[in-house]
């Protein structure tokens, strides 16, 4: 018996790590969706420097987690002996790179507001501060119990902020970071004349849809694999997913008017809504839920660009930080035993939550980037903007013309 049960308990110890590294590496894929999503949108001169972004800031987001990211959300720290790390089968260490993953996807969200204008350097030190500070503070907050917001919701509304795969702690703050990294840089040169909008069609429609293609299958690594165990395996999430993804691509095509850019973003707005209560929800909660966010980021994007004049090139900050606030709240409206979901929930708890995470990314994201204007500075010069950030940073273009 004792055998049999060391036996079970390897078992289960080898099936979460195998897993969790599974939803790891389907987030890791993901980040080549972030990287054909922004090559594929911004203009051909700006091609390489999306490439390169998105790579390099996963290695600087790894390094900034890794050493002190991680230890901030969740007081763990890997510089013991590699016996001590590998016990469980290295559970831990696999834990830790998906949660990384996560974290650096907000590098990589902000990448795509940013695009055409900002500096390589600069951006990878802001890169550096959001990983290893501004966002691992809300992520311990939500996700490990810190400072007792969670007990102190708990105790006043009955539930603490539920946030099951991060339609808050990951986009909602990677929404607002950028939103403050675009706003102090500004828009770029020729976008606006005379107070009007001027068109920068996208340089490759395939690519934009082949980076909506990857971030969706990767997402469900993103939502399923948040359970972190075997044992928390839920198909309601991964239903709940896809009818989410399918509501918000059904009101991008229907508002968006057969827009392919928004008809290719509209099943991540979905997917971003979903997150929060992706384990709670009835499977038609989230269908409605998706179908709000969907219409959400066509109006959003639309109005961002043309009525208030913010150059959010990808839209991510409607995309991310305004359909993954409706996450927050539709988690606690469709999670409600009254409308289907399994109940737990608690509205003011997520409204509150919610707001806590626009707070600190807004307040993190203009911090960062000011600091960095103010010291080092952000943005291509206009002559480097002119010729593109291929040719002025990497010294060589996206297509050879041999």
């Amino acid at each position: 018996m004792e055998n049999l049960s060391s036996a079970v308990e390897t078992l289960v110890h080898g099936s979460n790590t195998l897993f969790i590294l599974m939803g790891a590496v389907m987030v890791l894929a993901m980040h080549a969706g972030f990287a054909f999503l922004e090559v594929g949108t911004v203009r051909l001169k700006n091609q390489v420097n999306a490439l390169s972004k998105i790579i390099t800031d996963f290695a600087v987001s790894t390094l900034a987690y890794f050493f002190v990211g991680y230890w901030i959300a969740y007081g763990v720290t890997f510089l013991q002996p590699a016996a001590t790390l590998a016990a469980d089968h290295g559970y831990a260490l696999v834990k830790f790179f998906f949660l990384l993953t996560l974290a650096a996807a907000i590098p990589a969200i902000i990448s795509g507001g940013i695009a055409e204008r900002a500096r390589f350097g600069p951006q990878l030190r802001a890169t550096l501060l959001i990983v290893a500070f501004v966002y691992p503070f809300f992520e311990g907050i939500v996700w490990n119990g810190n400072f007792g917001v969670q007990d102190w919701l708990t105790r006043q509304f009955g539930a603490p902020f539920h946030d099951f795969a991060g339609s808050i702690v990951v986009h909602t703050m990677g929404g607002w970071l950028a939103f403050g990294a675009v706003m102090t840089l500004g828009a770029r040169d020729g976008r606006y004349r005379d107070g009007r909008l001027v068109a920068f069609a996208p340089s490759n429609i395939p690519f934009l849809a082949l980076g909506s293609w990857i971030l969706i299958v990767g997402w469900f690594g993103f939502n399923v694999m948040s359970a972190q165990t075997v044992a928390g395996i839920s198909g309601l999430v991964a239903v709940n997913s896809l009818m989410a993804m399918v509501g918000g691509t059904a009101a991008a095509w229907l508002v968006g008017r057969n827009d392919p850019g928004f008809l290719h973003n509209g099943p991540l707005a979905g997917l971003v809504a979903v997150c929060a209560g992706s384990d709670l929800m009835h499977p038609i909660g989230a269908l409605a839920t998706g179908a709000v966010a969907g219409a959400l980021f066509v109006w959003a994007f639309t109005a961002t660009q043309t009525r208030w004049k913010v150059d959010d090139v990808l839209g991510v900050w409607p995309l991310h930080g305004l359909c993954g606030v409706w996450g927050g709240i539709a988690c606690g409206l469709f999670g409600q035993t009254a409308l289907g979901g399994l109940g737990g929930v608690s509205l003011a708890s997520q409204l509150i939550g919610s707001a806590l995470g626009i707070v600190v990314a807004t307040i993190g994201g203009f911090a960062v980037y000011g600091l960095l204007k103010r010291t080092v500075g952000i943005r291509l010069s206009q002559e480097a903007e002119y010729y593109g950030a291929d040719l002025s940073i990497h010294k060589i273009g996206a297509v050879s013309h041999d």
